[in-house]
């Protein structure tokens, strides 16, 4: 069923037949550390896919190097499991020559902020239709617990014994500062909220970005217990509602107030500050800057943020590439590559 409940349209004319989760699973063992949190991740984007009324043929799963980059091989679509931190090329490859592929990009904090920082970048600045989810877990898992480039300064592991001295990387900084169209943040313990946003950024057209904040539970267990547990997360995350105000806490009383461009919480109802002050989400705000200030905002001084930063329209690559295509073919004809080959200054040697 496409977005309107209509049936799609098969290859020989007739209605396609209505896909389930079961479809997308293949029959390869997931191989995965057990409690990982990547299973989390599979289950909900396994759940989201029949639902978007795409054939599986016309789906790619593309992936780098990493725990997460295993992906490709759980999803009965196209895949490729490509070379560290490359992913976003090759997707922007297969988009460019097949534009009516939906493109997913799965990726780790190592494999797209470290050696794969520049293709992830270019991949957002361009504005190609790629779906990029980031599985955060701010350490290398597949290689044993070295620090990555999200991983807190003064962390110790194995390839910082005393503490990393390396600041980190905010995944979501470097999406707004790249004019990423699409920037969302969710979490593997709320399946739910995941399911939700991986449904927001299959639909959005253009670069979407995504991150995961998973659980490694061998060598980095816990990373985010201190506001995703249950107990506390109404405490200590904050939902990104567009066009609602942004107000958290068990009893809904506190809020987000700008003081200039600085981000402060309030509680409503104290010192005279009503809901009027608080700041009201704008995901389609044209500029990003209020969204990256919300990007910014971490625990324990602020309230961590869930849910969609940014979803804003603007041409895509592969679109404004192919107009070029179309305009020099009607200017210059179809072309002819022997021709070309042999244009210009040509020389034999004997």
């Amino acid at each position: 069923m496409n977005e309107n409940g209509q049936a799609i349209e098969g290859a020989n004319g007739h209605a396609a037949v209505k896909l389930t989760r079961k479809d997308f699973q293949t029959d390869q063992e997931v191989r995965w550390c057990p409690g990982c949190g990547d299973y989390s991740i599979l289950a909900q984007v396994q759940k989201v896919m029949p639902e978007l009324g795409i054939p599986k043929e016309k789906i790619v799963f593309i992936s780098g190097i990493g725990c997460s980059s295993r992906f490709p091989y759980y999803m009965n679509t196209y895949g490729f499991h490509t070379i560290h931190g490359r992913a976003p090329a090759f997707a922007t490859g297969v988009k460019v020559a097949n534009p009516d592929l939906q493109v997913w990009v799965i990726t780790g904090d190592g494999d797209a902020l470290s050696i794969g920082g520049n293709h992830f970048i270019h991949a957002l600045r361009r504005n190609v239709d790629l779906k990029i989810i980031l599985f955060n877990n701010r350490i290398y898992g597949l290689t044993k617990g070295q620090y990555s480039p999200t991983s807190e300064l003064g962390k110790k592991n194995k390839s910082a014994p005393m503490g990393t001295i390396d600041y980190p990387i905010n995944p979501l900084s470097m999406a707004f500062a790249a004019e990423a169209t699409f920037v969302a943040r969710s979490l593997d313990v709320d399946p739910k909220h995941l399911s939700t946003i991986v449904d927001r950024l299959a639909k959005h057209k253009g670069s979407g970005f995504l991150e995961v904040y998973q659980n490694c539970n061998i060598f980095n267990d816990g990373a985010f217990k201190l506001y995703s547990d249950r107990e506390v997360k109404e405490d200590r995350m904050i939902p990104l509602e567009h066009g609602k105000p942004l107000v958290f806490g068990k009893n809904k009383d506190r809020g987000i107030r700008l003081n200039g461009v600085t981000p402060e919480v309030v509680t409503i109802g104290e010192n005279g500050v009503t809901l009027d002050d608080i700041l009201v989400h704008n995901e389609h705000a044209p500029e990003p800057n209020l969204s990256y200030i919300l990007g910014r905002m971490q625990y324990p001084e602020f309230p961590v943020p869930m849910g969609v930063f940014r979803a804003v329209e603007r041409p895509t690559y592969e679109e404004m590439l192919a107009g070029q295509i179309s305009a020099a073919i009607q200017t210059k004809g179809a072309g002819d590559l022997e021709k070309l080959l042999n244009s210009g200054e040509t020389w034999f040697i004997n």
